[in-house]
C-alpha cells in the first residue's frame, strides 16, 4: 500500500531559501513540491491552480504581507493548511498569523527534521506548535490579558484624566492607580 503524496506549495521571496526548502522536501518519499512562488500574489495564483495539501510560506513577501496572503488563500479555501516558516519572531507576528488561520509557525533556524515532521502533522490535520513558539504565545497571553480594573484605568487615561482624578473616580488611592498604570505599561509593552 503506497502512501498518499503530500503536495506542497512553497512561497518565499529568497530564491536560495525557496530552492533549498524545495530540495529538502522533495527528498521525502511522501512529499512533492507542486509550486514555488517568490511573491504573495504569485503564491495565491499557484494555490488556486495547483490546490496543494500544504502551503509553506514566509511572512515577509513583496507586494503584500504573508498575513494578507494567508487571509487571501483562506478566502479561496477556508480549510487551507498553511505553515509559516519565517525569521520574524515577535510574539505579535506569531499570534496574528495563527489567528489568521495558519496551522503552524516555525522559525527558519529550525531543524529540517522538525520541518518535515510538522508538514506531516499538519497534513494529518494537526496544529503542531513548537515549544519555543508555545512559550512565546503563553507569555503574550499573560501580558495582554487586562483586568477589568486596568481597562477602567486605561479608559480614564484615554479621557485625559490625571492619576488623582482617576483615583477619585474609582475610589482608590493614587498609589493603587500608579500600580495599575505600571501593569498597563508592562502588559501593553
Amino acid at each position: 500500500m503506497s502512501k498518499k503524496i503530500i503536495k506542497i506549495l512553497c512561497i518565499d521571496d529568497h530564491p536560495l531559501v525557496l530552492e533549498g526548502i524545495a530540495r529538502k522536501l522533495e527528498r521525502e518519499a511522501d512529499m512533492k513540491v507542486v509550486g514555488a512562488a517568490r511573491s504573495a500574489k504569485d503564491g495565491i495564483g499557484l494555490f488556486t491552480a495547483s490546490r496543494p495539501d500544504i502551503v509553506l510560506m514566509d511572512l515577509q513577501l513583496p507586494g503584500m504581507s504573508g498575513l494578507q496572503a494567508i487571509q487571501a488563500i483562506r478566502s479561496h479555501d477556508p480549510n487551507a493548511k498553511i505553515i509559516v516558516l519565517t525569521m520574524y519572531q515577535t510574539d505579535e507576528d506569531i499570534y496574528r498569523t495563527l489567528q489568521a488561520g495558519a496551522r503552524s509557525y516555525i522559525f527558519k533556524d529550525a531543524l529540517v527534521n522538525d520541518l518535515i515532521r510538522i508538514v506531516r502533522d499538519v497534513n494529518a490535520g494537526g496544529r503542531p506548535i513548537p515549544p519555543s513558539i508555545a512559550s512565546r504565545l503563553a507569555r503574550r497571553a499573560e501580558r495582554s490579558a487586562l483586568s477589568p480594573r486596568e481597562i477602567e484605568v486605561l479608559e480614564l487615561i484615554a479621557k485625559g484624566q490625571r492619576n488623582k482624578e482617576i483615583a477619585d473616580a474609582l475610589g482608590v488611592s493614587q498609589d493603587t492607580v500608579q500600580t495599575h498604570i505600571k501593569r498597563l505599561f508592562l502588559k501593553l509593552g
